[in-house]
């Protein structure tokens, strides 16, 4: 979670102290953003935490891909499992 008041600085500043705010990254686990004429521009986090949130990005993808199957599963639009493999094996068969 960003700190307004702690987490948000000039790119300018993070130049001149880039070491101090590495330490604090690696401490803390909270990315920086940096700011290029007062407008936010970068943000900057370590590698574990970005790790973590592309890993979080992942499931929520899959997670928002079950839902829309189990909605059109509702809707009457899915097939039986025995009939998708029985259509995808015919297909691979075609390829032989």
């Amino acid at each position: 979670m960003i700190n307004i008041s702690r987490d948000i600085h000039s790119l300018t500043e993070f130049k001149r102290n880039t070491t101090e705010f590495l330490q604090r990254i690696k401490q803390t686990k909270h990315p920086l953003v940096l700011t290029v004429n007062g407008k936010a521009e970068l943000v900057v986090q370590d590698a574990e935490s970005y790790q973590e949130l592309l890993e979080a990005a992942e499931l929520v993808e899959t997670l928002k891909g079950i839902k829309l199957g189990l909605e059109q599963m509702q809707e009457g639009k899915g097939k039986k499992a025995e009939d998708f493999f029985n259509e995808l094996f015919d297909k691979l068969d075609s390829f032989q």
